[in-house]
């Protein structure tokens, strides 16, 4: 009789801190859940190797839009803002876990509302998105000046959303 090989299977653990500072829109059942999910969905799709702690912080536009003039210099309320922790692909370790310090994720909930019935999805779907799009510049994604590297950045925002259920042609840059 032939002996069966033991495999060891390594999965990576996530660990995302989810804090809601706002009282402004009350936390759909299953929302912080979902936020989980989208962070981990996305890890997976971009390969990442290792152990990772990320932070996401529910807050309202009038917090928002103070952290947007305090780190953007724009003194306007925005939907999410990204703080990655990491450049080049390379994130400092925590000495107390040993997983990647991956980055902040701050999403304002009253503004997830608005374009929730804007785009006339959930806000669980909107927060998905918001998600998934903070997480990819964490990655080291990034849009604004569009081209080619704007266009591999909703590629990858598409194929993450589709993985997770959600579609994605709404949120398409006219």
């Amino acid at each position: 009789m032939k002996k069966r090989q033991a495999h060891r299977i390594i999965m990576n653990k996530l660990k995302v801190y989810i804090d809601n500072r706002q009282k402004t829109v009350k936390i759909p059942s299953g929302l912080r859940l979902l936020v989980r999910r989208c962070c981990n969905a996305t890890l997976v799709y971009e390969h990442f190797h290792g152990d990772a702690e990320v932070n996401v912080t529910f807050v309202n536009d009038a917090q928002i839009k103070e952290l947007n003039a305090q780190y953007r210099d724009k003194n306007v309320p925005t939907d999410v803002l990204s703080f990655p922790m990491g450049e080049d692909g390379k994130f400092d370790i925590n000495p107390d876990t040993g997983a990647f310090v991956l980055g902040d994720v701050v999403i304002s909930l009253e503004t997830a509302v608005v374009q929730a019935k804007k785009y006339d999805h959930s806000l669980q779907q909107e927060v998905a998105f918001l998600t998934v799009h903070s997480m990819l510049h964490i990655m080291g994604y990034d849009h604004v000046n569009g081209g080619i590297e704007a266009m591999h950045m909703h590629e990858h925002e598409a194929a993450v959303m589709k993985a997770l259920g959600f579609t994605y042609d709404l949120y398409e840059e006219g």
